[in-house]
């Protein structure tokens, strides 16, 4: 395995120990890239539906002051998809939408505000890494579906079935790497919607710890809390990100979402280093965070499974 700090885990599943080819995926860590895709977000599209009446009234007749805010603090990656992939990342946030007055059935990415890249096209790019390492293993993780109706649903399940084929897991309730690797299964979908319910290629919403909050200290103790009332017995996602509200958003306009993780990121990492996988209550399996090539992310989480290895007893000696 590559050693911590490195930056380049391409196949950090395959390179694992062999002691943990047989433990529940669900037990593994596994880092894990919030608002995966806010690294092509397109500023010169419409602000997504759900967005507040207020900024929207403000980005027309603003949008010199707002879409430059909207930038800052909206793009929370800035590696693309392959270059995730190349780093370690192995659960990916999709943000699904439909934009509004689009005579297209194209799909695209959203934070704020739509992507420029569209969602097959990015589909097709994850599946062509995937033929090229044929151990790992991703979780896709779909929701918010914003603008989607039932058409629309169908024709993107549907591109996940076409895109992925026979590497696509049908939902069950325990895969190991080993039965992963001898079924051919490459890639998770969780689907935050009921159509799901009719595929069974398809995966339930994964429960996906939010702080909400702005200050490391507050997400630390928000997870600690979550990890005493016990851990899901299958997949679930531990959120390292920070959450900016618009009133701090005003009255810092020379700061970013980027320099707000940085200024964090030590007391983070020195929380995430201290934890440990396992299917035990208190144990993490995917952890989520923001800007993974810029701070050592998927090094510290990577290297958590090593404590799942259990030491080898030391030799006796029977001579006296």
């Amino acid at each position: 395995m590559a050693s911590p700090g490195s930056g380049k885990y391409e196949d950090w599943m395959s390179q694992l120990p062999e002691q943990l080819w047989d433990m529940a995926l669900y037990t593994l860590a596994i880092p894990g890239s919030h608002d995966a895709l806010s690294y092509c977000l397109d500023m010169e599209s419409p602000l997504i539906r759900s967005e507040s009446a207020v900024l929207k009234s403000m980005d027309k007749v603003f949008p010199c002051i707002t879409r430059p805010v909207i930038y800052k603090w909206a793009t929370t990656q800035e590696k693309n998809i392959v270059e995730q992939l190349t780093e370690g990342i192995r659960y990916f946030d999709l943000r699904i939408a439909h934009k509004p007055q689009d005579s297209s059935d194209d799909l695209y990415y959203t934070h704020v505000v739509y992507t420029i890249r569209t969602v097959r096209e990015v589909l097709k790019e994850v599946a062509l890494w995937l033929t090229s390492h044929p151990k790992e293993i991703v979780i896709l993780a779909c929701s918010h579906f914003e603008g989607l109706n039932r058409d629309l649903h169908e024709k993107l399940i549907s591109s996940l079935k076409t895109i992925f084929g026979s590497r696509l897991c049908p939902y069950r309730e325990l895969l190991t790497l080993r039965s992963l690797w001898e079924s051919g299964y490459q890639v998770i979908v969780s689907y935050e919607d009921v159509e799901a319910e009719q595929h069974p290629e398809l995966w339930p919403a994964i429960p996906y710890w939010w702080a909400n909050k702005l200050d490391a200290k507050a997400v630390v103790q928000f997870l600690q809390q979550r990890k005493h009332s016990g851990r899901p017995g299958g997949f679930f996602v531990a959120g390292l990100n920070l959450t900016a509200d618009t009133q701090y958003i005003v009255r810092h306009p020379s700061q970013s979402i980027r320099t707000l993780t940085l200024h964090n990121y030590g007391y983070l990492a020195a929380w995430l280093q201290k934890q440990s996988p396992g299917p035990d209550p208190g144990c993490l399996n995917i952890i989520a965070g923001d800007f993974i090539g810029s701070v050592q992310f998927c090094s510290i989480v990577i290297s958590l499974n090593k404590k799942l290895i259990q030491a080898e007893p030391e030799p006796t000696n029977n001579m006296h």
